[in-house]
Parts: C-alpha cells; structure tokens; sequence
C-alpha cells in the first residue's frame, strides 16, 4: 500500500519530523537547511540576512484576540526575531476561496497593517490567486520575511550543561482559544490567543548585552517540541519544573476536560529562551516591562542527567519524560 500524507504530518511532532528528514532533507540537502533554525541565516555581500518563509490555514479564520492576518505577520516576524534578526521585508501571498466576502478580507488585511506598524516590517511584494469554490477553505495566507541579523550565534545547537530555560508568556493559549471557538466551548472568562510580534522584547534583551544561546517561537506542538528538539539537536537533557510554567487556568480547564497536554498546545507570540547561568534575573526583569512577555518565568536548565531528553519535574516530587506530541491532536492553528 502506498503511503498517503496524514494530518499528523503538519502537526509539528514526530510524524512531521519524519517527513522533513526523511523526505525533504534527502532531496533538498543543504547545510543550512540542515540546522533546522525558524529561519535561515545567510550572508549577502558581508551583511548577514534572516530569511523565512511560512503559510497559514488556521480554522475558524477569526478567533478571540485576532485573525488569520494578524497570525501571519506576527508569525512571519517571530521566525526571524527567534534568528536575533531584525525584520524588515515581508512578501504576501492571499490564496482566496470564490464567494470570500470583501469585508472580511478588509478586516484581515487592516489588522495585517497594525501588526506591522508594531515591529516595522513592511509588504514590499505579492500574489493573489481566486480558487473555485471548494479550493480553499475560505483563505489561505503564505509570506515570507528577510531579516537585518542583529545579534549573531542563536542556534538550537548552542545548549550547553548550565544553561537556564525560560519561558515569555503563558503556554497553550493560542491552541486552546482555537479549539474553545471551533468546538462551542464556553468559558467562564475570555480567553484570547497569544498572538503577538516579538522583535521589542528581543530588541531590549540584545540591547541589554544578554547571552542568549537559543530562542523558538513555540508553534505548533508547543513548549513540548521545542524543549524535545533542542535537546535532540544539542544532545542534552532539559530539566523543567512544572510548577514553574505558566498555564492559564482556561487551558488547565479544557486540557482536564478533554485530556489534552497544555505543553502540546500551540502558541503564537510565545518563546522559549536559553541563555548562560546568571543571565536569568536579568533577562526576566527586561521581559516583565513588555505586556507581550510580562509573565515570563524561569522553567529550567540544561543537564546531562539522560541523552537527548526532556525531564519534567511534578509539583508532588516525582519525574516524567516530557514526550515530544504525537499524531494530530488539534488541526489547523496556524
């Protein structure tokens, strides 16, 4: 029987790490593919560019606290920030469904421009294509983004025994505030994506002097697979502290709820931050004063205690291997 692409294949876990090394790796190999940064970095002419590049599909296309638009520049932002780069182009591409109303598309394409007033990103080219009906499920938004390298050596192979993990924001808020809209879920509080460009936050931690050794924007499969690929690629064990990870308690509630893992729920302006021993206070004193990252927390370090693991460690003493997310739990958020 021949293989057929399953959702899980996007989903940002194992099924999707298994199609990017044993399909798209084979083919396309190349060193700086091969680091498998959010984005790559080049050099043209002496200067060292960021260059990105990322489609959105995310269903319902309006959700609480933004939209498919908002999600596509502040995504396209966060993968070159996550480089230490500063953003500067951006090229769009609308793929759009027949019968799409106007004054949606309106709606999206003004909180496309807000969003990029916050980090000074620009759309310098583009692409517009109308599918029949049925050829999209209403829009579909690919961009890619070109970068100014501000802070150089930020890599996922940079982790190092010592080394502190924090994190920017609470976790698994995008992905529950999706799930909450798509499924009718009805929430005591409003509960809203955490959506947001990063690159004034990063911008303060450079301008600090602050060591950074690697930073993620934490997509799709959330803090899980970000903490799993970094220890992977810099052949390490991360040690968490449960406790000391933010989670709304909205996302504990449809997590108990529905038996979902919060650390597997997509974020969508939230990061993971490694930084050198004594780093830590500084860098979480800087984050506090931005609203985007004021409840940042330091989660962890990097050990040698096991090989290629994430261990986290329970509020009750005991310890687990954090996995990294299988199948496909929750489609189409982002």
């Amino acid at each position: 029987m021949s293989k057929k692409i399953l959702l899980s294949h996007g989903g940002a876990g194992e099924d999707t790490q298994g199609l990017i090394k044993e399909l798209f790796f084979k083919h396309f190999n190349n060193e700086i593919l091969l680091r498998m940064e959010d984005a790559a970095s080049l050099v043209m002419q002496s200067s060292r560019i960021a260059f990105t590049t990322d489609s959105f599909t995310v269903s319902p296309l309006f959700f609480n606290g933004g939209n498919i638009g908002k999600l596509a520049i502040a995504g396209t932002v966060n993968d070159l920030v996550m480089m230490g780069a500063q953003p500067r182009y951006l090229t769009c591409s609308f793929m759009i469904e027949e019968g799409f109303l106007y004054s949606d598309l309106e709606q999206i394409v003004l909180s496309m421009r807000d969003e990029m007033e916050k980090s000074g990103v620009k759309i310098v080219a583009g692409d517009t294509k109308v599918v029949p009906k049925g050829g999209v499920d209403g829009l579909f938004i690919n961009t890619s983004g070109i970068g100014e390298i501000a802070y150089e050596g930020i890599s996922a192979h940079n982790l190092k025994e010592g080394n502190i993990i924090l994190v920017s924001n609470e976790v698994g808020n995008h992905g529950a505030c999706i799930l909450a809209k798509r499924e009718d879920i009805e929430l005591e509080s409003e509960l809203k994506t955490d959506c947001a460009s990063l690159w004034k936050p990063v911008k303060a931690l450079i301008d600090a002097g602050v060591k950074i050794q690697a930073l993620r924007d934490a997509t799709r499969g959330g803090l899980s697979a970000v903490l799993n690929e970094w220890a992977e690629t810099s052949h390490v064990c991360i040690e968490v502290d449960e406790a000391h990870i933010p989670v709304a308690s909205e996302v504990k509630g449809i997590c108990e709820l529905l038996g979902f893992e919060p650390y597997e729920f997509a974020n969508e302006g939230t990061m993971v931050l490694c930084v050198e021993a004594g780093e830590e206070v500084k860098v979480l004193a800087i984050l506090q004063q931005f609203d985007e990252t004021k409840k940042a927390s330091i989660i962890g370090c990097v050990s040698h205690k096991y090989d290629d693991k994430v261990v986290l460690n329970t509020p009750w003493g005991s310890k687990r291997f954090l996995e990294p997310p299988k199948g496909e739990l929750l489609p189409r958020i982002c």
